[in-house]
């Protein structure tokens, strides 16, 4: 997901230590810019690519982002308070050797010792655990957006939708049911109602204009047209142009149902002929298809040539004028004003007759009326022909050229409802909400798009917004699209395309890029292939769509539904801010634990912690919750944000600020219970006065605690058995259980801080437990911490703890527990307090 991580001050160097300490210390204390070195950050680990740099440098690889590209993939991430861990890390050797610092257990020499530290330390100012974590965050939200029927193709497809802009999106199928029926029609110059339900024909007929339909669905035989020859003759031509078919099958619950198959413009029409008893399976034998003309985007139609094998005599009860009885007759059908421009002649009064300039005019108003009513208007035409008007290995686009110049006969229009999916006009508003704009792309007409546009919120329901919906022909005068400025100025205030093409889809989506927004666009033709392509994100459609358009797409809607994407833009948001958690609460401890440790350098206490002790709360305390932070769930106000602008960084200023904010306060809690412990059981702060080991009879009196809060008891060296040991327990173990104090408090902090860490604004006891990822991350930080503790041999000989008795020892004794629950609360009060002023004027994007 992240290009690159810069992080000052030296590479993976816990892992460089097993090819020898020189070349670690080579790296702590090179002083070359940060990005000389070249080192890959992968999922699963950290490995030298060439060259050793001053900086960590970690770039991810195209791999690491999970597949394609997303905003997040092209951004460089600084983080600015790394060069100061960095030095402290880089300059910790130099400066613990100088002030003489030494291992409390005189393992090792102080120049040794220190630089066990300073790799210890520098694997905990990495965050290696981040790609892990985005890695899980993407793969665990694509698994969940199956479940919303959404299937990523790219894992990185899911980020994107979170900072998507403008969602452009097909209508019919998407936006729509993509069930249409058919309930208008006009032919022969007459309108005609059309009654139904569903698919089914059995139900309804075809009546006269305002003619209502019994509950039955049936007109009074007064208004019945069913055996009217002008509307049998359109659907005759019509069904003959179709390729769609329709039969009973079962449904899941075992009822058999009146199911289309094919394309869902053409369903209208075969139910409405099959209401009136017209069937293509008894009209196919007799009038068999000599060639198919497939839809062509360019010229918005499609036709089929049928052959006349019913000896020479015409479909029953049609009008003669239609002249279905020729040898050949090519069936038209497509968009209306592409069909009435190739007609000639119009079927009128049961006659053929010529078709000017007015009667083009007529029809363009019924189209408008039509299409004015949200309906899908198809108009149909035929064309007799004697003998074929071209050679069977033309082209194509050839063979409908030559069938459209001789004109065709103009039948009538055929109007289909597609009603509205439900939940639509909700998610188009819960988008818009979010700063998420819709641009409807639509090969309707353009009076029905508007209509859609105003049913659905895409446009204001009273007509203000009108002009905001435009035919593509105003992007391409005189068959040039328009050049960049204007094509920009365009389509940044349109909001409905009508009459597109596909290539207009992709003319689309390069503009509003180069206005710096991300987009997605809907798809399911092979033509759509182009703009999937060229889009932020590609959505093409799981049930209508093509494998092309499925293979050039980043993610497809199993269901072929809008709401699905809007779900998909409010789980990429969630998965953006998890991350943005995860990062705040990884970099907030890891700062502290490193600032922690400097600061016993530099004072000259015992240093807190052992190399291992680093390693713990690193892999054990630190990575799970982060993984789960990953994971948690959206906040409830998270559609009502802006989209993340495509060059804004994941970590913001204000995030830096939460960063180092956090981090100060774990110090302070977790310095201030090392020093009173220190106090507890050493009498001393200062390494060199508590005297370990071999030294310890060199210090003459010991101050410690008597089994209660600052009640002290001085112990001296005498004659007295007692009192030695005592003098010894003090020397050998006071400082490992003053770490053991400290560690405790810091683990307990740190696993406070992690549901502080769900929130940037809202307090911790806000459904404190819904994140059932970080309740399991947390038990198990818990219980590896007591094993830690508790475990004989592990404990005191591997983590260095001493929670209880050992060897002379007699633990930390119970007012050890309480200092370390006191310091953890403070911890979370002190990062609580820093929430609440947030809390007050919160930065954009904070959440």
């Amino acid at each position: 997901m992240i290009r690159a991580l810069l992080i000052a001050g030296g590479a993976s160097a816990f892992q460089q230590a097993t090819n020898g300490i020189s070349k670690v210390s080579t790296a702590l204390h090179a002083r070359q810019p940060i990005m000389a070195g070249n080192w890959k950050l992968n999922p699963s680990s950290v490995q030298e690519a060439d060259g050793l740099a001053k900086g960590m440098a970690a770039l991810l690889d195209s791999s690491t982002c999970a597949v394609s590209d997303g905003p997040m993939c092209t951004e460089v991430v600084v983080f600015p308070p790394f060069p100061f861990i960095a030095s402290v890390v880089d300059d910790l050797e130099n400066v613990g050797v100088g002030v003489g610092a030494q291992d409390p257990d005189g393992a090792s020499p102080s120049w040794l010792y220190m630089i066990l530290i300073s790799v210890t330390l520098t694997v905990a100012a990495i965050p290696e655990g981040l790609p892990l974590t985005v890695t899980i965050s993407l793969s665990t939200g694509c698994a969940e957006m199956v479940k919303e029927h959404v299937l990523m193709r790219k894992i990185a497809a899911v980020e994107t939708l979170g900072s998507c802009a403008i969602i452009c999106t097909d209508k019919t199928g998407t936006l729509t049911e993509g069930k249409m029926r058919c309930v208008k029609m006009h032919c022969a110059g007459a309108d005609y109602e059309v009654s139904g339900k569903g698919f089914d024909p059995t139900h309804g007929s075809i009546g006269a204009k305002d003619a209502v339909a019994g509950d039955d669905l049936a007109f009074s035989p007064d208004d019945d047209r069913k055996d009217d020859p002008n509307v049998r003759g359109m659907l005759t031509s019509a069904l003959l142009c179709c390729s769609t078919t329709l039969a009973q099958e079962e449904d899941d619950a075992g009822e058999l149902k009146w199911t289309p198959k094919g394309n869902s413009s053409e369903a209208p029409i075969v139910v409405a002929a099959a209401k009136i008893g017209i069937w293509a399976k008894e009209l196919e034998p007799a009038f068999p298809r000599a060639t198919e003309i497939p839809f062509s985007s360019s010229r918005k139609m499609m036709a089929i040539v049928t052959k006349n094998e019913n000896g020479g005599q015409p479909p029953a009860n049609v009008p003669d004028a239609c002249k279905l009885d020729a040898p050949f007759v090519a069936h038209v059908k497509g968009a209306p004003n592409y069909i009435i421009e190739a007609c000639t002649t119009m079927l009128k009064d049961g006659a053929m007759v010529p078709i000017d300039a007015a009667a083009k005019a007529k029809l363009y108003e019924v189209v408008d009326e039509l299409s004015g009513q949200a309906l899908r208007v198809l108009a149909i035409s035929c064309r007799p022909l004697d003998t074929l008007p071209y050679a069977d290995d033309d082209e194509v686009e050839d063979k409908l050229t030559a069938v459209l110049d001789g004109g065709l006969q103009f039948l009538g229009l055929v109007a289909s409802i597609d009603p509205e999916r439900q939940g639509v006009k909700d998610a188009i508003d819960t988008a818009s909400h979010a700063s998420v704009r819709t641009v409807m792309i639509t090969g309707d007409y353009l009076k029905t798009a508007q209509a859609i546009a105003r049913n659905i919120s895409i446009l204001n329901p009273d007509g203000s917004q009108d002009k905001d919906a435009v035919d593509c022909n105003d992007l391409r005068p005189g068959d040039e699209y328009l050049d960049e400025t204007d094509m920009d100025a365009l389509t940044g205030r349109v909001n409905v395309f009508a009459r597109a093409k596909p290539e207009d889809k992709l003319e689309i989506v390069k503009s509003l890029q180069r206005q710096g927004w991300v987009c997605a666009m809907t798809g399911d033709g092979v033509n759509d292939a182009p703009a999937l392509k060229e889009a932020d994100i590609g959505v093409s459609m799981g049930l209508e769509g093509t494998e092309v358009a499925k293979g050039a797409s980043d993610m497809i809607l199993t269901d072929d539904n809008f709401c699905s994407i809007v779900k998909a833009v409010r789980k990429g948001r969630a998965i953006y801010a998890g991350i943005q958690k995860f990062v705040s609460f990884i970099m907030s401890v890891h700062f502290a634990e490193v600032l922690q440790i400097f600061l016993c350098v530099v004072i000259g206490l015992p240093i807190m912690r052992e190399p291992l002790q680093i390693l713990f709360l690193v892999l054990v305390t630190d990575l799970p919750p982060a993984i789960a932070l990953g994971v948690e769930p959206a906040e409830p106000n998270i559609m009502d944000k802006k989209p993340r602008p495509k060059e804004q960084p994941v970590v913001m200023p204000w995030m830096w600020r939460c960063i180092i904010a956090n981090g100060l306060v774990m110090t302070v809690g977790i310095m201030s219970t090392y020093v009173v412990a220190l106090d507890a059981y050493a009498g001393a702060f200062m390494q060199e006065r508590i005297k370990p080991k071999a030294n310890w009879r060199d210090r003459n009196k010991c101050r410690v605690w008597r089994n209660n809060f600052f009640s002290y008891k001085t112990y001296k060296h005498t004659d007295n058995d007692e009192n030695d040991d005592k003098m010894k327990e003090c020397a050998n173990f006071s400082i490992r259980k003053a770490r053991t104090v400290a560690f405790i408090a810091l683990v307990w902090a740190e696993n406070l801080r992690a549901y502080s860490a769900r929130s940037f604004t809202r307090p911790i006891w806000v459904n404190t437990f819904q994140n059932m990822a970080m309740n399991k991350a947390i038990l198990g930080a818990q219980a590896a911490l007591y094993i830690a503790l508790f475990v004989p041999g592990l404990s005191t000989q591997v983590i260095a703890l001493y929670p209880i008795g050992f060897k002379g020892s007699d633990g930390i004794e119970w007012y050890g527990w309480v200092l370390a629950i006191i310091g953890a609360l403070v911890c979370l009060t002190g990062c609580e307090l820093y929430k609440f002023y947030v809390s007050f004027n919160p930065p954009e994007g904070c959440v």
